[in-house]
């Protein structure tokens, strides 16, 4: 290591102790953490898987382990990512570690850098696969048990830096050579809170040997695919990879959104669109149509776009990370913009980067990290490469035609909300939807009802809230996805006296969950009632009810059910 780096960490690390020592030392360990399955909510499967996720659900932590496999598929923030072997790497040699939570998809990139960064730097480099990172992290970090470094969209940073769990990052003059608008994604209360990488959003796929032409119009798309269906050259006219991130395309181009947008182009959440007309106009048109066969009544990421590499349906919705295995199944297919209805459909933009913790012990190193190492036009390079996405550093321009039509797509569209409210809405937007395609609700009834929730969420109606978010809250039919310690239909009943209890039906099978507090994760207990504590497991030996009670004295949950 040269002279002047080694003074550069010396600095670092004294300026870090006293910091450290000022402060009152680190944050207490956990004592135990119980591995938690990746959930296959939306949100993180978009922009994920992350992602985009569609439906972000905070989930309870787990014990992180250093993955070091090339993935076969890229996993998505809004699309379900497939469970993964978890390899852990060798214990590092050095004194000082720098730890990354990553995705699959990355961690091979940020990994090539490691050999040259400990031989330059004498500092160790740790990356850790963690599909769920998004959710772990809030829980993980205020326990010490977090990264130094995440891999974020910026969509989640909002209720991070509510919570204090963000460091800023200066970029110095080095701003410069990124793209304004991820910066600006990236910024909160006028400061930078990390160095974005790629921004990205989905784009309208078609397969020019089924249909002529990309369809101009909603209308146009389900008489063109309508004919193909009725005459049995296609078992669908489209199919729909999800509810809420994923089908926003379809419902921006009837005039449906989020929140409102305020004077100065921030989101305003007290304007909820989710019950507007434009919404319920969507809901109508896929409720229509798929009750008339021509749009799939499935929203499985996975079976959607098996259905267009194998010819069953000639239109798709799909973002880059689906670009590989679209490429691989050989099916032939065009790039372009969203049809429209009332106007042009859009899509949702997202911007990846990575955060320093605030609660690391590491801060000051892990900023430097990314301002020396990530924000380089070489690094860059390697995770545009990576990720294959546009490029946040302005300079590095991709010649892949494919994400030159993202690229058109993506004019006019809407940065993903990264205000704290907007983890209110991706439950009861998507629970709409569901109940929509399913034909189980009319689509205005479903919207309203869906509207007020948010509404009520947003206002703090999940105060006083005690839950059992888990494993098994999807199986049981009660919730749209698992670990969601908003979802009321899990909620537990006061007793009134200092108990809250409640039964449900559980199917056969073993499952993890923790008690979660006013709908959120900041205050979580686990296994003996330890504050932040391990996952509790309980198993269901036949189908039938399980009932769940809290002492809320000794904060210890315990699970009965027949078996």
């Amino acid at each position: 290591m040269n002279n002047k780096k080694w003074y550069i960490l010396t600095v670092l690390f004294l300026m870090g102790a006293l910091f450290l020592s000022a402060c009152g030392g680190a944050e207490p360990e956990v004592e135990e953490t119980v591995d938690e399955p990746a959930t296959t909510t939306e949100t993180e499967e978009v922009m994920e898987e992350e992602a985009p996720a569609e439906e972000v659900v905070e989930e309870a932590p787990v014990e992180e382990e250093v993955v070091e496999e090339v993935p076969t598929e890229e996993a998505v923030v809004e699309e379900a990512p497939a469970e993964e072997e978890v390899v852990e790497e060798a214990a590092s040699e050095f004194e000082v570690n720098i730890t990354i939570w990553s995705d699959d998809l990355l961690t091979p990139v940020i990994l090539g850098l490691k050999d040259s960064f400990e031989a330059e730097y004498g500092i160790g480099l740790i990356v850790e696969n963690v599909p769920d990172r998004n959710d772990q992290f809030p829980i993980a970090a205020p326990a010490g048990e977090g990264p130094d470094i995440i891999m974020l969209p910026h969509d989640r940073l909002g209720g991070f830096v509510e919570s204090g769990l963000l460091a800023p990052v200066d970029l110095g003059d080095k701003a410069a050579e990124f793209n304004p608008f991820a910066l600006q994604a990236w910024t909160f209360d006028g400061q930078l809170v990390g160095v974005p990488y790629t921004v990205e959003n989905m784009a309208f796929f078609y397969n020019p040997e089924m249909v002529e032409a990309a369809p101009a119009t909603w209308d146009e798309l389900i008489e063109v695919g309508g004919a193909l269906v009725d005459s049995g050259a296609a078992t669908y006219a489209m199919a729909l990879t999800g509810t809420t991130y994923d089908a926003f395309p379809l419902q921006t181009a009837f005039g449906g959104y989020v929140f409102g947008v305020n004077e100065d182009g921030t989101y305003n959440p007290g304007d909820v669109g989710i019950d507007g007309e434009g919404m319920i106009a969507a809901g109508n048109f896929i409720q229509d149509n798929v009750e008339a066969g021509y749009i799939s009544s499935s929203t499985d990421w996975d079976t959607a776009h098996l259905q267009f590499e194998t010819g069953e349906v000639p239109f798709l919705m799909a973002g880059p990370w689906a670009l590989e295995r679209i490429r691989t199944s050989g099916v032939p297919y065009e790039i372009t913009n969203f049809p429209a209805a009332a106007q042009p459909g859009i899509p949702f933009l997202g911007v990846w980067g990575f955060a320093v913790n605030s609660l690391s012990e590491n801060v000051l190193l892990a900023q430097t990290f990314l301002t020396e190492v990530i924000a380089t036009p070489e690094t860059m390079q390697l995770l545009a490469d990576g990720s294959n996405r546009p490029s946040a550093w302005t300079t590095i321009v991709s010649t892949d035609p494919d994400l030159a039509n993202f690229g058109e797509a993506a004019v006019g569209a809407q940065a993903m909300p990264a205000i704290p409210e907007m983890g209110s809405v991706w439950g009861s937007w998507g629970d709409a939807f569901t109940l929509i395609i399913n034909g189980e609700q009319e689509p205005t009834d479903a919207l309203v009802n869906a509207g007020t929730q948010i509404r009520d969420l947003i206002g703090g109606a999940a105060t006083g809230m005690v839950n059992v978010p888990g494993s098994w809250q999807l199986a049981s039919g009660l919730c749209e996805g698992d670990w969601d310690p908003a979802c009321a239909a899990t909620a537990l009943t006061d007793n009134g006296d200092g108990t809250f209890s409640a039964t449900f039906d559980v199917p056969a099978g073993d499952y993890e969950g923790k008690v979660a507090l006013d709908g959120g994760w900041t205050e979580n207990y686990g296994v003996d009632g330890e504050a932040d504590g391990a996952n509790i497991a309980f198993s269901v030996a036949a189908d039938g009810p399980v009932t769940f009670t809290w002492d809320s004295t000794t904060k210890i949950l315990t699970v009965e059910s027949g078996g």
